[in-house]
């Protein structure tokens, strides 16, 4: 047990002078000791993202409903290292959270990729059915073979991907040929635009925004809400509205900085995690519905286009069935049951 440190004789006088039970002074004084655990939570985005608002909220929650016992210290914009520098940092356990797309994730864990098959999901309600369901269950059991991490229970709305260039829009699967495009470390991405006649180029997204200022590529493709934030308008002309991939944040934390807590305090800060979570989703989906109109005034060109081209271009390319196998067959089945066949 802790020792806490003596009130003077002045704090004891003091006290009674006011009426103030000595009790209620130490309290006082075990509230203003460092928190019992101080945990780090890293991620690439802005702290304007719905993601760093709804994780303060959930910080502030969790030292509320702990007594102080456990704080979460957010470091946002890729402060920690990249995404695959943080990575390492959460296996190791220098880092005990991070928020991270299930496609850059895939580097470790295969599986977790499965999430941004090319035009697989049609529209939100398909996409929180599957990742609340049994394929998202599937996903945090590959996730947990690791060793050195676990999931939480619900994934993070990063959004439907969008394409946006600087030299001109997608309307058809054609207009992918010969382009320069930044596309994150994880070959799904590479393997798809690759399909569609691309160069894809990987770069860390804390490197994107001066690879497209100086046309090392000619476009990326992220979520609008990342565009907005990460303010890729400022160097991007195009916005063709693709959604050529959803994707998602996994929080990840490191196993035995996680299994180090004790089950009260896991409980508390699981609980406001997904909570917040789900919460997040709702803000990205309200944000998505206003974007639009303000990247059109940041004078980003928009133009929409017809997915059935772009599926119909990677089914006769054979992405679909390299992908199953690629995930396996149990996989793959959980994926189908949720949008319909693909390959």
């Amino acid at each position: 047990m802790t020792k806490l440190p003596a009130l003077s004789r002045r704090q004891f006088t003091t006290a009674l002078a006011l009426g103030a039970a000595v009790p209620g002074s130490v309290f006082s004084i075990r509230q203003a000791r460092a928190a019992e655990f101080t945990y780090k939570f890293a991620n690439n985005l802005a702290l304007s993202h719905p993601l760093n608002k709804r994780l303060q909220e959930a910080a502030d929650k969790i030292k509320d409903e702990s007594k102080g016992r456990f704080e979460l210290q957010i470091y946002p914009s890729s402060q920690l290292g990249s995404d695959t520098d943080t990575l390492g940092q959460v296996r190791n356990g220098a880092v005990d959270f991070f928020s991270l797309s299930g496609l850059i994730l895939s580097t470790l864990v295969p599986t977790t990729a499965i999430s941004g098959v090319g035009f697989a999901f049609p529209d939100y309600a398909t996409v929180w059915k599957t990742m609340d369901g049994p394929l998202g269950a599937f996903i945090r059991e590959e996730i947990a073979k690791s060793r050195q991490l676990i999931a939480f229970e619900k994934i993070w709305d990063n959004g439907f991907r969008q394409t946006t260039t600087s030299t001109k829009p997608i309307l058809s699967p054609d207009d992918f040929n010969g382009m320069k495009l930044r596309v994150p470390p994880a070959p799904l991405w590479s393997s798809m635009f690759k399909a569609f006649g691309a160069a894809p180029t990987t770069i860390n997204f804390n490197e994107t925004y001066s690879a497209l200022q100086s046309k090392i590529v000619d476009g990326q493709e992220n979520p609008l809400a990342i565009i907005e934030t990460a303010k890729l308008y400022e160097v991007q002309s195009y916005c063709s509205t693709t959604n050529h991939m959803w994707d998602g944040f996994w929080i990840l934390a490191n196993r035995a900085n996680w299994e180090a807590l004790p089950k009260d305090i896991q409980e508390i800060v699981a609980k406001n995690i997904n909570v917040a979570g789900v919460n997040q989703r709702e803000d990205v989906a309200k944000l998505n519905a206003t974007l639009r109109e303000q990247l059109t005034a940041r004078n980003m060109k928009f133009n929409d286009v017809d997915a059935t081209k772009f599926r119909d271009k990677l089914r006769a390319a054979g992405f679909y069935a390299e992908w199953k196998g690629k995930f396996g067959e149990k996989a793959w089945s959980l994926l189908e049951a949720s949008v319909g066949k693909l390959s």
